[in-house]
């Protein structure tokens, strides 16, 4: 920032504010340097910036697309408003909580069914393994509807294709 006398008005800085050490004018909230009001950290506005190109011409530089997150919200919510039409409602925690039991249970499952196929010397996963996982890991009556589910599921899918 230029040295002003005390006489001269700098626009942007009020008119009693007061002279540094160096001869320079600071605002009353601290020094207004070369970033200006808002600071070194301040957000700038999109308008003066140009677009970025690659280095190599006439080679059109690639969009960086945002990683998806997989997530069992949907169904989630679905079989929660299947179960409890419009009365019941699930907070963004409770909602994480259930996404993170549900990745632990296809982990679980997936990981069994991978063991049924090796100890068969197979390649190949077929819903008949992901039955048998099913059946070894859930308990009484969740087992018993897991495994009508899935099967309507697998024929529903099998007469469409």
């Amino acid at each position: 920032m230029s040295k002003v006398g005390k006489d001269e008005k700098v626009p942007g800085i009020p008119e009693d504010a007061e002279l540094d050490e160096d001869g320079s004018k600071a605002d009353k909230l601290g020094k207004s340097g070369k970033h200006g009001k808002e600071g070194k950290h301040a957000k700038h506005s999109k308008r003066g910036k140009t677009d970025k190109s690659s280095k190599a011409p006439g080679v059109p530089m690639k969009k960086k697309t945002k990683k998806r997150r997989q997530s069992f919200a949907i169904p989630i919510f679905k079989v929660l408003k299947q179960i409890h039409q419009k009365e019941v409602r699930i907070s963004k925690q409770g909602m994480g909580i259930m996404n993170s039991f549900m990745q632990d249970i296809f982990d679980r499952l997936a990981t069994e069914a991978t063991a049924l196929l090796r100890s068969d010397k197979k390649k190949t996963l077929t819903s008949r393994e992901v039955e048998t996982a099913v059946k070894l890991m859930l308990p009484g009556q969740l087992k018993k509807h897991a495994v009508s589910e899935g099967t309507k599921a697998v024929s529903k899918f099998s007469r469409l294709g």
